[in-house]
């Protein structure tokens, strides 16, 4: 994996609107995957964090526990999900 792969999988964790699933379908890392690399390019601190958010009321980490409104995990400006890049206007 890059240094570039492993950026915006960080980045992606951190979001509160990107769950768990769209990392594993961009990048084939499961949950358990992004929490073990989390934990290994965080330190302690901003790892315990970002794991008690992922917890809270705020994180939409799980598609279960989303709102069934949302049933995209992409947003809907992006191109692609493998690209990561929003289109041209």
């Amino acid at each position: 994996m890059t240094d570039t792969e492993i950026d915006r999988i960080i980045e992606m964790a951190w979001e509160d609107r990107t769950p768990f699933e769209a990392i594993k379908f961009q990048f084939g890392l499961s949950e358990s995957d992004v929490i073990k690399l989390m934990r290994s390019e965080l330190k302690e601190k901003s790892f315990k964090n970002w794991r008690k958010r992922v917890h809270s009321g705020i994180s939409q980490k799980h598609l279960k526990k989303r709102n069934p409104e949302i049933s995209r995990f992409k947003c809907s400006r992006q191109k692609s999900i493998s690209n990561n890049k929003i289109s041209k206007r």
